[in-house]
């Protein structure tokens, strides 16, 4: 199972910066891995496992943002679809123009 934490918090003044960095690198100290930008996840065995680390982050919360956690099975998880964006077709008349030797 894994525990998604999917985050927005505020980065305008000083002190919310400040506050931003904290909780950024809590979630690293406990384990969370960048699955994309403000969205991490971390393995844990079942639930209430993941209670622990719910109980850790909210200590850090910041006053202002949103933040959520949402449990996934590993099936789930591995179900994820990746959809990448397709290249502008100025991309592609650029790109065509240029030599790549590896």
């Amino acid at each position: 199972m894994r525990i998604l934490c999917m985050f927005d918090l505020p980065s305008d003044t000083k002190e919310e910066k400040k506050r931003y960095r904290i909780f950024k690198k809590e979630l690293l100290a406990n384990g969370f891995v960048m699955l994309q930008y403000s969205v991490y996840y971390r393995i844990v065995p079942n639930r209430s496992a993941g209670k622990k680390f719910e109980s850790i982050l909210k200590r850090v919360t910041p006053p202002h943002g949103e933040i959520r956690l949402m449990y996934v099975s590993e099936k789930q998880f591995e179900d994820m679809q990746l959809l990448v964006g397709t290249k502008s077709h100025q991309e592609e008349k650029i790109s065509n123009n240029r030599l790549v030797i590896i």
